[in-house]
């Protein structure tokens, strides 16, 4: 899940982990404008979303306002379903990237998650390793709290996750919203999370997650998830 991250890892995720609405069809804009001068030049190495906070400014990234929101109910006949509790279950391998605003990769990661059930409660224990070699650990507590007109809902906490996510299972999809809490050269930033994970195959998921301030584009994290066979 993403922190992920996703990545998710998720770590991430997120978080990990909600953004603006979530919609790949939103362009960019024509021009960038100037950076806000004084801005750090490179990623804050103590969290791997350390360079959307401390690399961009406001002034220069893209709002996201105009763009149309996708329900989760959009994809209620995609196959094949997912089921977080049969998903998660076991040992989870996730490979991710983080994006800038521009698409140009800033960050690697990989991640495994060590997932276990109690009723419809799971925890998703997430160890994280970058390129930098640097590492962090994440434990998500994922609960099922009901089927809505929507969909299967979902809620999650993590230590540096602002209140609750929430979330939203339909078809081979599964959508939710979070704020982190990111630390970056001493100074704490909440950013929000638009995260997509959706389910290829039995053993597959694919994971879209949008990072936003004030409801403007910092970056994405992308991960792909490969559920570890019952053996493994």
């Amino acid at each position: 899940m993403n922190p992920k991250p996703i990545a998710s890892a998720a770590g991430g995720s997120a978080s990990h982990d909600g953004a603006a609405s979530h919609d790949v069809r939103c362009a960019p804009p024509a021009a960038d404008a100037p950076a806000r001068q004084g801005a750090p030049a490179a990623p804050a190495r103590r969290h791997w979303l350390g360079a959307a906070a401390a690399g961009l400014s406001v002034a220069a990234v893209a709002p996201l306002g105009g763009c149309a929101s996708i329900e989760p109910s959009a994809y209620a006949g995609e196959k094949p379903a997912l089921d977080l509790k049969r998903y998660f279950d076991g040992i989870v391998d996730a490979w991710g990237v983080f994006q800038d605003r521009s698409g140009r990769v800033v960050r690697r990661f990989t991640v495994v998650i060590r997932c276990k059930w109690d009723g419809d409660t799971g925890t998703l224990d997430e160890d994280f390793s970058y390129s930098d070699g640097s590492t962090q650990r994440r434990i998500w507590t994922l609960r099922r709290i009901g089927a809505g007109a929507d969909g299967e809902r979902w809620t999650g906490t993590a230590a540096d996750v602002i209140g609750e996510a929430h979330g939203t299972v339909a078809g081979n999809a599964f959508h939710w919203r979070y704020t982190m809490a990111l630390e970056v050269d001493g100074r704490t930033w909440n950013v929000d999370f638009d995260d997509w994970m959706f389910l290829v195959d039995e053993r597959t998921m694919l994971n879209r997650a949008v990072m936003s301030k004030f409801g403007i584009r910092l970056g994405e994290v992308l991960l792909s998830f490969r559920k570890r066979p019952a053996s493994a």
